[in-house]
Parts: structure tokens; C-alpha cells; sequence
């Protein structure tokens, strides 16, 4: 059997450019040679595009733009093409590819703009599609469409910059304090604040701005998280839950990709029954936002037992310490499966 090669995307233009170098320098170690040729393509922050043919540890160091592993490359958008195109000094080279597998988080990379460009392209997608990714990535409508299900989820507000602050500090009366000021659309808590009194909120509102266009007004709810890996299309495989245990403050940057003060249980702390009982509601998230290939859905479990739906993540973190990867594990799904069964579902195999 030939192997399949596969276009392995990193970087971006994203707060989060770091992260994706981490995740895509540990899916490039986890895939099975044997099956798959990856292609590795990185995008600087710059937005400028280069197909990389150096090792892979220079991709978790950031030193892999440079002149010698580095040719500018662009996606042929001709469905009949389905390929990279190499822009060499002496003409351009096409590389076909059977599928794509972008490894972004936040803007330009999980929310849609990338999956609609290799659907254009008529490239076989790894993981969620176009319409799922700015679904899940814009947390005002993902949180609209999951209540119409009948999911519950915290009461919120959005606002946009036409709004003001008289109309921000009217909602955050009728939602209450504490409550969390977040961008609507961007990843790993980046411009998220804890709001505790009004004095506090015109900050919370400015610092979000500088991230999105609108900004959700949303109430604090008591209680812990529960992260969800899900895996698949008609057919879906659940990992185990974990559970999110602060000591204080909240899950931001800083705890996800440190663990400072806070402590991830896989399994989560919780009885069997509410352990199923969120695995299946995870799994209505999951569908009715449209997912596909695989995505961690994030729901909070309060101390009376209601589940209230937080986020999805479409393309979650993929390192080898990662949630996503760990929660499979513990369900019996190693990092290479995990990898394995998300190329074959977009190739079809």
C-alpha cells in the first residue's frame, strides 16, 4: 500500500502560533510512517506560507523559518489539482496531496477560513469542516444553537463595539457578578477576565476588544469543568472525561499550558452515571454543531449536578501532555490511533 501524504499545517496568524508549532511538532512524531509521507507547511505570523523539509525539532523551537529548510509554497485552490504548489526560483512544482491536517488554534487556523479553502480545493480535511469550525469558534452562536437543543448554558451578553459601556455595565447587572468577559471568537482563554465587581468591568471589556470585534458578558457558573474527547463521524468514540481542579482564579492561558496551581484528573472524580450522562450529552454537542473527525467538548458539572455546555475545541491541543490525547489514552486509544483513525476517516479509507 502507498503511503499517503499527508500536509501537516502550523503556526498562523494567532495569538496561539506557539501552541500550534508544540501540537504539529507532536503529530509529526506520532504518525505512522509506514502509512502516511507527512508534508509539513508552516505559516509564519506573518501569513507568509513555506512547505518545510527540515527536522521536526526545529518546529518546536521555532527555528524552522530559514532559508535552507524553507521553500514559499501555496495551495492550488483547481479541484482537479488537489496539490502544494512549491514556488521555486526555476518554476513552480506540484506536490499532490491526499489530505490536509491543520494543527492552528484560535483565528485563521480553527475557525473556519482554513477548512473552507481546502473544501474549495476539494482536499480531504482532517478534522471538523468549514461550517463546524466557525461554528465552535464563535461561542455566542455554538451557545444559541446548543441551548435550542436543550442543553443548558450560562446566561450571557453580546457585545460589540457599537454597544458601549453603559450597555455592557446594563447587562452585567442583569446577568450578575461574578461573571467572565471573553472574546467570542478566540482560543486557549486569551482576553478572558474574571469579573468579581463593576469597578473591574470597563478593563475586562477593553482587553477583550483587543482580540475579537464582540464580546460575550457571561455568568460565572459554580461549580467544575469536564473535558470530553470525541472522536469520529456517525460512529463516535468517547475518551475518558477529566476534570479541571483549580485552586483558584480560572483555567487561562497560563494554567492549560503550565498546570501552575491546577490539577487535570483523568478520570474525572465523578460517578459512573454522571460520567455517562455528560458523555452523552457531549456527544449531542458534538453533532448538532456538526463536528467531524474529532473535537473536545467542555461542559461544566455544578455542585447540584447540572451540566451546563462551555466550548468546543475543534482542533484541541496535540501534544503528548495534552487533554485530548490523554483522555484517549485512558480510554484505551493511543496518540498514534488517535492520529490514525483521524487521517483515515478524511481519506476515506
Amino acid at each position: 500500500m502507498s503511503q499517503k501524504t499527508i500536509a501537516v499545517l502550523f503556526g498562523g496568524c494567532s495569538p496561539e502560533y506557539g501552541v500550534s508549532l508544540a501540537s504539529a511538532y507532536s503529530v509529526l512524531c506520532h504518525m505512522d510512517l509506514q502509512k502516511y509521507k507527512p508534508f509539513p507547511v508552516g505559516i509564519t505570523p506573518e501569513g507568509d506560507w513555506f512547505a518545510f523539509k527540515g527536522e521536526f525539532e526545529k518546529i518546536y523551537s521555532d527555528q524552522w523559518h530559514n532559508s535552507v529548510d524553507c521553500t514559499p509554497a501555496a495551495f492550488n485552490p483547481c479541484r482537479t489539482g488537489r496539490s502544494l504548489l512549491l514556488l521555486r526560483p526555476d518554476g513552480v512544482q506540484p506536490v499532490l496531496i491526499d489530505a490536509a491536517f491543520p494543527v492552528l488554534h484560535g483565528k485563521n487556523g480553527e475557525d473556519g477560513t482554513l477548512q473552507g479553502m481546502f473544501e474549495l480545493a476539494g482536499i480531504p480535511l482532517v478534522g471538523c469542516g468549514t461550517a463546524s469550525s466557525a461554528l465552535c469558534m464563535d461561542k455566542d452562536r455554538a451557545h444559541k444553537l446548543v441551548s435550542a437543543e436543550g442543553v443548558s448554558v450560562p446566561q450571557s451578553f453580546a457585545l460589540n463595539r457599537s454597544g458601549g459601556m453603559e450597555t455592557a455595565r446594563r447587562a452585567a447587572e442583569r446577568i450578575g457578578y461574578p461573571l467572565f468577559v471573553k472574546p467570542v471568537r478566540a482560543g486557549s482563554s486569551f482576553g478572558i477576565s474574571r469579573v468579581t465587581e463593576r469597578s473591574a468591568l470597563d478593563g475586562a471589556v477593553r482587553l477583550a476588544f483587543q482580540y475579537d470585534d464582540t464580546v460575550l458578558l457571561e455568568q460565572a457558573i459554580e461549580g467544575f469543568e469536564i473535558g470530553c474527547a470525541v472522536m469520529g463521524g456517525e460512529t463516535l468514540t468517547v475518551g475518558e472525561l477529566d476534570e479541571v481542579e483549580l485552586s483558584g482564579g480560572f483555567f487561562d492561558y497560563t494554567e492549560k499550558y503550565s498546570l501552575k496551581t491546577s490539577t487535570l484528573h483523568v478520570p474525572a472524580r465523578i460517578s459512573f452515571e454522571k460520567s455517562d450522562q455528560i458523555k452523552n450529552t457531549a456527544k449531542i454537542i458534538y453533532r448538532v454543531l456538526g463536528c467531524s473527525g474529532f473535537a473536545r467538548v467542555d461542559v461544566f458539572c455544578t455542585p447540584q449536578g447540572k451540566i451546563v455546555f462551555n466550548e468546543v475545541n475543534t482542533i484541541p491541543g496535540f501534544t503528548s501532555h495534552s487533554r485530548f490525547p490523554n483522555m484517549m489514552k485512558a480510554a484505551g486509544v493511543s496518540f498514534e490511533e488517535v492520529i490514525a483513525r483521524a487521517i483515515e476517516q478524511a481519506v476515506g479509507v
